[in-house]
């Protein structure tokens, strides 16, 4: 599968996907307007020296193009993700989502637990409540339309996408869908088996408590000394929503050693 660009059909989409090297499969996934590129990119080549990455782009996302009927939705995006694993013959594998990728990667958790072994949950809200409240002005189409011209993102879209002139389109779609409130109860997640690492920055789009929460819905909060949970929790430094996953140094110094301890007990 070491074949780097890819289209794989599903759901009525030409859903792009990427492979990097070789190893245990590590499923990237990524944020809201984001392609491989901005999302990943600079991770990817340190993530590949012992895994295989497989990294997609969602629907309307980089190289996928959207279908402008189907409107953006978790359920949907997880329903191609999960798909995209049954076509590559991938019967279990880890999980990274980043922002829109994370709540991807926690619905997939919580519908088919059977092909997640573990979760990298980055910045990622399981309620609307959870988010920061100055987020209505990130996402107004005045500030999001100013914020985004000239940016990676617009020119990331401009250079990949099959369509380059959807782009005020796509930024319509990702605003609704951003905007539709997002409730899944804490049963379902404190359900999940598998281990989570639960990362946001200090100054994310997530409330810590918020953050706090979620980690201790996958069974944190215990006292280490007597108790050490599968799960973890990691608040990066100086880390808006936007720069996360460029924190390399951060990220590696915790993720691969996360992913690779074997199987341990599930924490419920």
């Amino acid at each position: 599968m070491e074949n780097r660009g890819n289209y794989a059909n599903i759901n009525g989409l030409q859903l792009y996907y990427e492979v990097h090297g070789k190893g245990e499969p590590l499923l990237l996934l990524p944020g809201a307007l984001s392609g491989i590129g901005t999302a990943f990119g600079k991770l990817i080549p340190l993530l590949a020296i012992k895994r295989q990455v497989i990294a997609v782009e969602f629907q309307g996302y980089g190289h996928t193009a959207d279908i402008q009927e189907r409107p953006l939705s978790y359920e949907l995006l997880a329903n191609d993700v999960i798909e995209l694993l049954h076509v590559l013959n991938i019967p279990k594998t880890d999980i990274f989502g980043y922002s829109t990728g994370a709540g991807v990667a926690l619905l997939i958790a919580i519908r088919r637990p059977d092909v997640v072994r573990k979760l990298v949950l980055a910045s990622v809200s399981y309620k609307s409540i959870g988010r920061h409240p100055d987020l209505s002005t990130l996402f107004s189409s005045e500030f999001m339309e100013q914020a985004l011209k000239g940016s990676p993102y617009e020119a990331e879209y401009l250079s990949t996408a099959p369509r380059p002139e959807d782009w005020p389109k796509q930024l319509a779609k990702v605003r609704a869908f951003e905007q539709e409130v997002q409730d899944w109860p804490a049963e379902e997640i404190s359900g999940i088996a598998a281990p989570a690492l639960i990362i946001a920055g200090d100054t994310d789009i997530i409330q810590h408590e918020h953050t706090v929460a979620l980690y201790k819905l996958f069974g944190g909060g215990s006292l280490g000394e007597l108790s050490m949970p599968t799960s973890q929790l990691a608040i990066l430094p100086g880390t808006m929503h936007t720069t996360l996953t460029q924190k390399t140094d951060l990220l590696m110094a915790m993720i691969p050693g996360f992913l690779d301890v074997s199987d341990e007990v599930p924490h419920k």
